[in-house]
């Protein structure tokens, strides 16, 4: 059958492994995978529900691909992943140019639905229970990503219960995947070129603890162990999770990459509280003067929401103060948003959204102040830097350092006198820095 499949992925790195395996099926199944809208047969919408900014990017592009459905080939339009899950039976009433729904759990259901589809004209959706685990071991995935980066998702769903999060809502309970499929996944992984290798989950640092203990200093060791690896990065660690253990492998294994993902969200004990948060600025600040000891080189990225239910401006600015103090690498600020369903949508003293924004604004800009700082102290140091690509208006290459994850963190501009190609790992003497770039050029010196 000579039907042509196009994929849209939205929101997380998580939901990108699963467009990606979505696109190993169909392929695998025998149809043609297009980058094009307007050339599909069936389109598929893999979407995020997070927060009302993403429902409202999943929705847009759901009727942009429904427009194809009257201009275009497409015949089958299908909405996957958390908007799905959570609003399936909605979007089928409200939206019926959406044919097919499925959820967080059935995206290994693809080819069975247009199958169903071309051969009898069934229209079969599927929305499994929230906790289902999917065993992924042997599913072709086809990476969207630059042939030498992928993210490796380790586990799925969330434990934490947060106030203000819909995550165990849409994908459940934390379930960690079993070892061995994920170094059978690494394993490919790397023989097909890739050798910067993202872990991911919800609460990476939490890996075996849903069965137990917690098993990721295990995992990373088994990881580094793969034959053609050079870069191991973690996201999403929780402080709380964080162990000795962890930071002696982080620091001990040379391919885990001094970076550290590790959301905080905020820092007053009264909003920590009510965000159903289990860590506490003591427990922060010790923790990160032991991850600086042990790790001296090791970047920090966090995440913190402002504007939470009831923030006052004293508990505001002690977060400021403390930002100020912390002196993080990375920080990325949200304003909160009220999720309905959630605890925190019910409580009261909710803040006003000009409020959130100003609140949001004054932290950005005071960490564009402390990135700088960071970034010129750097200075004449020498780091590793991944090439990306080359710069045709600067005569540069174009790339991440070690303490730089994709689409999140900066670029490092680097010159060298010898042709590199995307994918090579090169050392860069810093020669200037801006608010989150540096610029360099190649050295044959060792990185610090």
């Amino acid at each position: 059958m000579n039907k042509t499949i196009g994929f849209i992925s939205l929101g997380c790195a998580k939901n990108l492994t699963d467009t990606e395996t979505m696109l190993g099926l169909s392929d695998r199944a025998g149809y043609t995978v297009t980058a094009d809208p307007s050339d599909a047969d069936v389109l598929v919408v893999n979407t995020c529900a997070f927060i009302d900014d993403a429902k409202e990017e999943s929705i847009g592009a759901l009727f942009e691909m429904a427009d194809y459905k009257q201009n275009g080939k497409c015949e089958l339009l299908i909405a996957t992943g958390c908007l799905a899950q959570r609003y399936g039976e909605e979007l089928l009433q409200e939206m019926p140019e959406v044919d097919v729904i499925l959820g967080t759990n059935d995206f290994d259901k693809i080819v069975k639905v247009v199958d169903a589809f071309y051969a009898k004209g069934d229209k079969c959706s599927h929305v499994s229970d929230a906790n289902a685990h999917i065993t992924t071991e042997g599913l072709p995935r086809v990476l969207t990503t630059p042939h030498y980066t992928a993210y490796l998702k380790i586990a799925d769903g969330c434990d934490n219960r947060c106030t203000y999060c819909v995550i165990p809502a849409l994908r459940g309970k934390f379930r960690s995947r079993p070892e061995g499929e994920i170094l059978a996944e690494a394993r490919e992984l790397a023989q097909n070129g890739v050798k910067e290798l993202i872990l991911v989950a919800q609460d990476t640092a939490y890996y075996g603890k849903d069965e137990g203990e917690y098993r990721l200093p295990q995992l990373l060791d088994a990881l580094c162990e793969i034959d053609g690896l050079e870069w191991i990065r973690l996201q999403y660690c929780y402080p709380e999770n964080i162990t000795d253990a962890l930071v002696g492998t982080i620091a001990r294994q040379k391919k885990i990459v001094k970076y550290i993902d590790m959301p905080l969200q905020h820092i007053s004990a009264g909003v920590l509280k009510r965000m159903g948060r289990r860590s506490r600025r003591a427990q922060v600040e010790d923790l990160l003067a032991r991850l600086r000891e042990r790790i001296p080189s090791l970047a920090i990225r966090t995440s913190l929401i402002v504007g939470f239910p009831g923030e006052s401006e004293e508990e505001f600015q002690e977060l400021y103060d403390f930002l100020g103090q912390a002196r993080l690498d990375k920080v990325g600020v949200f304003a909160y948003s009220c999720e309905e369903g959630t605890r925190a949508s019910e409580m009261p003293d909710q803040i006003a959204d000009e409020e959130k924004v100003r609140r949001r604004d004054r932290l950005m800009a005071l960490q564009q102040e402390i990135s700088l700082q960071i970034n010129t102290e750097k200075i004449n140091r020498t780091v590793p830097v991944l090439i990306e690509g080359y710069d045709e208006d600067d005569f540069c290459y174009v790339g991440r350092s070690y303490a730089d994850t994709p689409e999140v963190d900066g670029a490092a501009y680097v010159y060298s006198a010898e042709p590199l190609e995307a994918g090579d790992i090169v050392q860069m003497r810093i020669l200037d820095a801006q608010d989150y770039d540096i610029t360099g050029e190649v050295t044959h010196e060792s990185a610090e």
